[in-house]
């Protein structure tokens, strides 16, 4: 009889029991938060993959330039390789020894930890001014252990903006860098040439030791004629408006004028080349034809000679393999 009771108690609370789910249902409401909290987390690591995507350019560059002797810069911070540089022997580049030999004395001083000067090559075209860097790194390098050789970064005119980024990856490298920007000149409202000064001289940081440029131009301050002619014409003070861009030239210390060759020179660079890739061919007829090659282009200079090279070599089946 007193068994009932206690059955009928066990009952009620096995319903309580049952109950218990709406209970925790009751704390549903707190998922959200949760959910915030998660995504601001993956918005975190997200913000962290994107940092580390962004370092990984630079970093790679860096690891990568024992790799090579020479490298093409791209402002998103890639070093490419140039497995094959496309130069001329320096003693194929006739009639500018001058120029040669400051040039080859300047840049053997600054591989070896040495003062030397950023270069200004400029002057006539085709007279060999990019050759005559390409070469003398070359030379430079002929007899260099691995970890002594001298690197050369060339940056293209349109990716001037990006020079100081390109500092910063070099400065802390223990190589040396030669940085060369070929056919170097500034046009109208062009304000990139403020960071070429700031590298050059003047900026806080400045160039790194272990980084020197050199530059070519067919201007020998940069700047169009009529371009530094506006400045004066237009500009409040005009002599302050012309020193100001004319000044970015005056920070290389070491000018190398180009001026068009000889007669004889231009026979010279012709019988060089011909000599160094064995064509043969009777010296009168050679002079002949190389003069009225040169007539036809209305000049002459180390790139017509070259070109004229080509075109013997082509036409007596003279194959010119790579030096």
């Amino acid at each position: 009889m007193t068994k009932k009771p206690t059955k009928t108690a066990s009952r009620p609370a096995a319903r309580t029991g049952r109950r218990k789910p709406p209970l925790s249902a009751a704390k549903r409401p707190a998922a959200p938060s949760e959910r915030d909290a998660a995504e601001r987390v993956a918005r975190a690591l997200e913000t962290i993959a994107s940092h580390l995507s962004a370092a990984s350019p630079a970093s790679s560059a860096a690891d990568s330039l024992g790799h090579a002797d020479a490298f093409v810069w791209h402002p998103d911070g890639r070093l490419a390789p140039v497995p094959r540089v496309s130069r001329v022997e320096i003693g194929l580049l006739k009639g500018i020894d001058r120029m040669r030999d400051i040039l080859i004395e300047n840049t053997e001083r600054f591989a070896n930890g040495l003062p030397a000067n950023n270069a200004l090559l400029w002057g006539a075209r085709g007279m060999g001014k990019s050759s005559l860097v390409k070469a003398a790194h070359a030379s430079i390098n002929m007899d260099r252990r691995p970890a002594d050789r001298l690197k050369l970064i060339e940056i293209h005119r349109e990716d001037i903006e990006s020079l100081p980024a390109l500092m910063d990856l070099l400065r802390g490298s223990h190589f040396h860098f030669i940085v060369f920007c070929d056919d170097l000149s500034f046009d109208g409202n062009d304000a990139s040439y403020k960071s070429l000064k700031a590298v050059l001289e003047g900026g806080i940081e400045g160039r790194p030791d272990n980084v020197i440029l050199y530059a070519t131009s067919n201007r020998r301050h940069l700047l169009a004629r009529e371009m530094i002619e506006n400045e004066r014409s237009t500009a409040i003070n005009p002599g302050e408006a012309v020193e100001e861009k004319v000044s970015l030239s005056d920070r290389f210390g070491l000018w190398l004028g180009f001026h068009r060759c000889s007669q004889d020179e231009y026979l010279a660079m012709v019988k060089g080349y011909c000599s160094h890739f064995r064509i043969k061919l009777a010296e009168e007829e050679l002079e002949r034809e190389a003069l009225e090659w040169s007539t036809t282009r209305g000049s002459r200079s180390g790139r017509v000679a070259w070109q004229f090279t080509q075109e013997l070599a082509g036409r007596l089946g003279v194959r010119l393999s790579a030096t």
